[in-house]
């Protein structure tokens, strides 16, 4: 008999407990491996957006201009791009109403960017304490299944009243199992949370970076009164 048919034959076999368990940790293991996924494509794609935006707002070029060019593309802009555009459509909006002082004008603008940028974040952040349940409690739910399968070996010497291999190897094999699965779910799950929390707390900085810098361009310009904004 092959291995993978022992194993089989194994899971087939456990108590429907256990079964019920193993059910569970697959489940979360093939959700998280989704979740996985679509977050590592989530923060490429930002990183890559957040490069390709500050190299075209440094590139000295009219802010005017990057925002027109934002704003025709029909979407609403995401990452370092919506920051600008909406610190840059408050700075507009304020600066034209009157009695306006200059400390007003970049306080609303910082305003408007925090927002974005913490609609931005949650964004980024989605499903990411997903990862850490699954990390975090899927070996406790493998252990309960190994648990259960400890006990049912046990259960099986009291009724033979005799302690061979045969009599506890399947309790112990599905206990086993088990644990296996537990740490399968868990394993990927916590990898995961650990790098990609890193990445949006990276890409945190380079927001908050921006948004300072931003904010003391407009400062400038708010204090001058110009109509031209370069960086």
């Amino acid at each position: 008999m092959s291995t993978d048919l022992s194993l089989f034959r194994l899971v087939l076999e456990a108590s429907l407990i256990v079964q019920l368990v193993m059910l569970l940790l697959l489940l979360a293991s093939l959700v998280s491996w989704g979740v996985i996924r679509r977050k590592s494509v989530l923060l490429r794609q930002a990183s890559k957006a957040a490069d390709e935006f500050e190299a075209n707002f440094w590139s000295g070029g009219d802010l005017s201009t990057i925002y027109r060019g934002i704003s025709r593309g029909g979407k609403t802009p995401l990452g370092m791009a919506g920051i600008f555009e909406a610190g840059f459509r408050e700075f507009g909006r304020i600066k034209q109403q009157a009695g306006a002082t200059p400390d007003q004008i970049i306080e609303a603008a910082r305003r408007a960017m925090r927002v974005s940028q913490m609609r931005e974040v949650d964004r980024l952040e989605h499903n990411l304490a997903f990862l850490a349940t699954v990390g975090s409690t899927s070996p406790y739910v493998g252990l309960f299944g190994t648990v259960w399968g400890i006990m049912n070996s046990f259960q099986r010497i009291g009724i033979a009243q005799s302690a061979t291999l045969a009599d506890v190897a399947p309790g112990i094999a599905e206990a086993l199992i088990a644990t296996a699965m537990g740490l399968f779910a868990a394993i990927p799950a916590v990898i995961a949370f650990n790098r990609y929390a890193d990445k949006v707390g990276r890409l945190e900085v380079r927001y908050d970076t921006f948004q300072e810098e931003f904010a003391a361009i407009l400062q400038r310009h708010a204090h001058r009164g110009a109509k031209s904004l370069d960086p």
